[in-house]
């Protein structure tokens, strides 16, 4: 049975390699661009992330230091 198929196909071994081949790179270029999106999408969600972080701790700076302090800041209106 082996025996009949490769006879069948030996002709068309080095065209079917070469399909196989091309079907491959093209598999690859696929998953390649696929894991490129995924790495620019954690890279942008990071970038999100520093800038929220570094927004609180300047607001953190900008507190408050006692109660007399938030209460001329919010009759001022600079809170």
């Amino acid at each position: 049975m082996i025996a009949i198929i490769g006879r069948l196909l030996a002709p068309y071994a080095l065209k079917l390699a070469g399909l196989f081949a091309i079907i491959g790179a093209v598999a690859a270029t696929l998953l390649g661009a696929r894991q490129a999106g995924r790495n620019a999408e954690r890279v942008d969600r990071m970038r999100r992330t520093i800038e929220v972080q570094h927004d609180q701790l300047d607001a953190a700076s900008r507190r408050p230091r006692d109660r007399d302090e938030l209460a001329r800041r919010m009759r001022d209106g600079s809170f």
